[in-house]
């Protein structure tokens, strides 16, 4: 029962809480949808660096899941042979982990360092940081280092089928029992994760505003600016 749960009723149950939890916030607080910007708080150390880090980290680790995805007849079709995948992966994946975890703590500080982002962040904010340091973390350490140093697991011939086994709607939660534990805790963490992103401000990742990592800075004059042009 203990494996039916964790690899059928547990990922059903988060995914169903995620895509309908999201629907009824965009329907019924839309107005919350978008992550408010703190820039006027604090933008020249902290966010500066931090935001850009996170974002294009999460962006590449997200591609990079894809691709965990495909099927291996996919990569023997086109010629890229196991250890040059597994290459990609470690050099690759293990640089948008390590992009998504320094992001995600420069902000994780700055909310708890900067008086004024603080008084304005919510318990939502920091556990929707906190987890996707510990979800990225699992990651990067597996990729970096679990793969490298104690074994070179490939998961493209279990964790990649009984995902998409999920979305067959047919299950195969059989694939998943003789997967390394710390795969197992990167699997559970981060489907938890997918359930939360109603609650929090992750929810507008579905908006996906790419253009946002390379808009330019919101500008903000104090009134004492003006004062001094005598406006």
């Amino acid at each position: 029962m203990a494996e039916i749960f964790w690899w059928v009723i547990f990922p059903y149950v988060t995914l169903a809480i995620m895509i309908f939890g999201s629907i009824y916030r965009f329907a019924y607080r839309q107005m919350t949808w978008v992550a408010p910007s703190t820039e006027f708080f604090e933008k020249k150390r902290w966010l500066r660096i931090g935001s850009p880090l996170f974002h294009y980290g999460l962006l590449f680790a997200f591609i990079g899941h894809l691709m965990m995805l495909i099927p291996m007849k996919f990569y023997y079709w086109v010629g890229i042979p196991d250890h040059l995948y597994h290459l990609f992966a470690i050099v690759a994946g293990g640089m948008a982990g390590l992009m998504v975890v320094a992001g995600a703590v420069i902000l994780l500080i700055r909310k708890m360092v900067i008086d004024r982002v603080r008084v304005h962040a919510t318990f939502a904010d920091f556990f929707s940081v906190i987890s996707l340091i510990i979800v990225a973390g699992i990651g990067v350490y597996i990729t970096l280092i679990y793969n490298t140093t104690v074994e070179a697991y490939e998961y493209r011939g279990t964790i990649g089928p009984w995902f998409r086994s999920l979305f067959a709607f047919r299950p195969q939660y059989e694939l998943m029992t003789g997967v390394p534990f710390i795969f197992q805790l990167h699997v559970i963490t981060a489907f938890a994760l997918f359930a939360s992103i109603p609650f929090t401000r992750l929810v507008h990742l579905y908006s996906a505003p790419i253009h946002y990592l390379n808009r330019p800075y919101q500008q903000y004059r104090s009134r004492s600016a003006y004062k001094r042009k005598g406006i």
